[in-house]
């Protein structure tokens, strides 16, 4: 137990937070950057761009809208138009349905990646690189821009101006995801990732029987995945499938690509706001949060199933076997970068996925989950941080409100309006969530496409709204989401969840912060860049996180934790 604790701690944690600097050294320069390659200058001029222009929140947010609005129609044009374009070598068909493609388009453009198909028996080589890869990149790209956007609106004095999205989006591309997704593609090929047009592979195996073993452009899809948090897999399993994990090192870079860029945020946002510490405060409450549900996993699968116990079975630790609860996990990674893949994947939003999260003890279910209730243990790249704003703002306000003054963050007041905004950005997360759970409780036929009843249903039902809400995409398993209701209903989910909480809210609320001139320090003045507030800060995310969840938590995970105690199977 502790050589797996070392191994997460200082082979993966460690490394992948020394480029916290680095990165974010390397975004500031990013997006603050006066002047434009000659690649960016030309995709300017192509698409009809005028990069000069200097975007208020509404016109910023008017270009997220559209773009992604575009996006979503050529995405659904292209998936029910599969059959006749090219590059299907092994003749998929016939084309995603109505419904399944209104999910699968507003899914991918909103770097949610829900999937309700598997990849290599539903989607041709053409969409699974011309659509899906590319959205990935915009995708992330988009995410990324609103969150700078955001940290541009606070560190602004008195200027209606949060940058250019077109610009933003432009060089996150260029910079930033595409020179990294190229060298990680060439390790992972390196590792034994496919990156192939061929069709798929007819083996002979040694009883004589034949073998179809589907293959594709998977490295290059695998890169963007993780770095860009994304979660789609080209394949069903995702990354338990060995042409998209094969080995302990891919896994590894897996991990560390999806906590790469939205710690070094916190880097960013201190240094673009000329609040250092206030950066760093952030980030020791990712890092709390984050550490704090690891600790909760890792455990309750190396403990293992207690009713296995009691029938004789050994699931302790030792050197001839890794012990715990194995059932739904890849032998090649085991039990400690399991968990640690599972408690990365669902802090960052991105959803993929290296073990069945259907089979995880009651507890480790629990803690995934309540990372995407949470919707802020790191996040994902830019809607992450702006999160975290979020709750630093209603706890200025909370704590103003106890000692009677108007809250401060960052030398600007929060005032009624913006109040409102991060109050509506709060409750359409829970509210997403929870009506979508009821109308699936009641729906007529919607419970049929579970395979699992009591407490195990009800979170497979709750996971699969969270994760689309919470723009996360990993599937619980147990559950056929490709009905019409499921199709519908999530696809809606997605929508909400990405423009309403935070994204479109928090970009007014730093459109309005950035007109506000800053006001001076006073003795009365609360300092939001100590520890004392990052316990605070802490304290407001657990405590508005368990009043609104704990209820519906409490039917699901945690009711069958205490069956599983009690002797019941589950």
């Amino acid at each position: 137990m502790i050589l797996n604790i070392l191994q997460l701690l200082i082979i993966i944690l460690i490394i992948g937070f020394a480029f916290v600097i680095p990165i974010g050294k390397y975004l500031i320069k990013i997006f603050t950057d006066e002047t434009d390659t000659v690649l960016e200058r030309y995709t300017y001029r192509f698409l009809g761009i005028n990069p000069e222009e200097q975007m208020t929140w509404q016109r910023y947010s008017q270009a997220i809208v559209i773009s992604n609005l575009v996006l979503v129609l050529l995405f659904y044009a292209t998936l029910r138009l599969q059959d006749i374009l090219p590059f299907n070598p092994d003749k998929i068909s016939p084309a995603p349905t109505a419904e399944l493609a209104f999910n699968t388009a507003i899914s991918f453009v909103t770097n949610t990646d829900w999937q309700n198909y598997g990849g290599e028996t539903t989607l041709s080589y053409f969409n699974q690189m011309v659509m899906i890869t590319c959205l990935m990149f915009t995708s992330s790209a988009t995410g990324l821009a609103a969150g700078v956007a955001v940290i541009r609106g606070l560190s602004q004095n008195g200027v209606n101006n949060l940058g250019n999205f077109w610009v933003d989006l432009t060089r996150a591309i260029y910079r930033l995801f595409l020179p990294i997704c190229f060298v990680l593609s060439l390790v992972y090929v390196w590792q034994g990732v496919p990156q192939t047009l061929a069709p798929a592979a007819i083996a002979t195996t040694l009883e004589g029987a034949t073998q179809t073993i589907a293959r594709g452009p998977v490295a290059s899809l695998e890169s963007i995945k993780q770095i860009g948090t994304n979660g789609g897999g080209f394949f069903n399993v995702n990354s338990a499938h060995p042409f998209e994990n094969p080995t302990a090192l891919t896994n590894s870079l897996e991990i560390m690509s999806m906590l790469l860029i939205v710690p070094a945020l916190t880097y960013t946002f201190g240094t673009m706001v000329r609040a250092r510490r206030q950066g760093w405060i952030f980030f020791g409450v990712f890092t709390a949060l984050f550490m704090g549900f690891l600790a909760i996993i890792l455990p309750a699968e190396q403990i293992g199933n207690p009713l296995l116990t009691e029938v004789g079975a050994d699931q302790t630790l030792s050197a001839l076997q890794s012990g715990g609860n194995f059932e739904g996990k890849e032998v090649r990674f085991g039990i400690a970068q399991t968990s640690l893949f599972v408690t990365a994947t669902t802090a960052a939003t991105t959803g993929s996925v290296n073990a069945m999260h259907d089979s995880l003890t009651p507890m480790g279910g629990f803690a995934a989950l309540s990372e995407m209730l949470l919707n802020v243990v790191f996040g994902g790249k830019g809607v992450g941080l702006i999160t975290l704003i979020m709750y630093a703002a209603v706890t200025v306000f909370l704590v103003g409100l106890m000692v009677g003054r108007t809250p401060e963050f960052l030398s600007k007041k929060i005032e009624a309006k913006e109040v409102k905004l991060v109050s509506l950005a709060l409750l359409a997360h829970p509210f997403t969530i929870l009506i979508g759970v009821g109308l699936a409780l009641v729906w007529p036929k919607a419970l049929d496409s579970l395979n699992n009843p009591d407490a195990h249903g009800f979170t497979e039902i709750l996971y699969a709204f969270t994760s689309v809400t919470a723009n996360n995409g990993s599937a619980f398993g147990g559950l056929n989401g490709n009905t019409p209701f499921y199709n519908t209903v999530l696809g809606i989910g997605i929508l909400l969840g990405r423009f309403l909480a935070p994204v479109l809210p928090m970009l007014a609320v730093a459109g309005y912060l950035a007109v506000k001139p800053r006001v001076p320090k006073t003795t009365g003045t609360m300092s939001t860049n100590t520890v004392f507030f990052g316990v605070l800060l802490l304290a407001s995310i657990l405590i508005v996180g368990g009043l609104t969840f704990f209820p519906a938590l409490a039917l699901g995970p945690i009711s069958e934790h205490f069956e599983l105690a009690s002797g019941k199977s589950f």
